[in-house]
């Protein structure tokens, strides 16, 4: 590693500082998840240092407790994960032309939405070991979290490991409201989204449906519908970054 590589990755693991701690907590959060769905802390760890994805995620630990199928697992991993396409698509027009492909291979194994945000706001040219040095500090951080609360999970009290469990939908609350606030449409779609996987849950002719299925369908079929409907023009996405 040559001096300027080693100065960009200095500088992405002090940037990637502050992920580290934000995935640290909700990955805590990850590890009952994975606990309740009978993984212990090896399997719990390697899950999270290779997927990279908390969506991703909490889906596949619902679908390995639903006892569902790998067709299912994978199906729900490309559309749960179907975003990271478009931002390595992204991230790509950054990197020099000449740049070897394992490093390309490396940097998109590597993106997460907040290293994606963060890679993106570099000038110029990305330097790889800058997006390196965020992935050094962020993916130790994930699994970590993942594992203690795996480990904590299993010293726990049941009723309390359930308390905890709650902190994962806050997370997602968290996700969720602060665009929703923002944006009627977004707001409406949260709340169709809600509306349709409660009916699909209850109604005799769809309550048979796998959960991990019930997820892929409506993911599919309202963003499809949303994609349509309230499409978001090139100017528009202009305006907003």
């Amino acid at each position: 590693m040559n001096n300027e590589n080693a100065a960009w990755f200095r500088r992405g693991m002090k940037n990637g500082v502050p992920i580290a701690l934000g995935y640290f907590a909700v990955s805590f959060t990850l590890g009952i998840a994975a606990k309740n769905a009978g993984l212990n802390a090896i399997q719990g760890a390697l899950a999270s240092a290779t997927t990279l994805a908390s969506a991703g995620q909490f889906a596949g630990f619902n679908v390995i407790a639903a006892g569902a199928t790998y067709v299912e697992m994978a199906v729900m991993m490309l559309v749960i994960n179907a975003r990271y396409l478009l931002m390595s698509c992204s991230l790509s027009q950054k990197l020099d032309p000449d740049l070897p492909l394992f490093h390309r291979l490396l940097i998109g194994w590597g993106i997460t939405d907040e290293m994606f945000g963060v890679s993106s706001c570099v000038p110029d040219r990305l330097n790889p070991f800058y997006h390196y040095g965020m992935m050094a500090l962020s993916i130790p951080g994930w699994t970590l979290g993942t594992v203690l609360g795996i480990v904590v999970g299993n010293i726990l009290p049941a009723n309390v490991v359930s308390a905890l469990g709650v902190g994962l939908y806050g997370m997602f609350l968290a996700i969720i409201i602060p665009p929703a606030r923002q944006n009627r449409v977004i707001a409406g779609l949260v709340a169709v989204s809600m509306a349709a996987s409660f009916a699909m849950a209850k109604l005799p002719m769809l309550s048979g449906i796998s959960s991990g299925m019930r997820t892929i369908i409506l993911t599919v079929v309202i963003a499809g519908i949303a994609a349509v409907l309230f499409p978001i023009h090139e100017e528009e996405e202009t305006h907003a970054a």
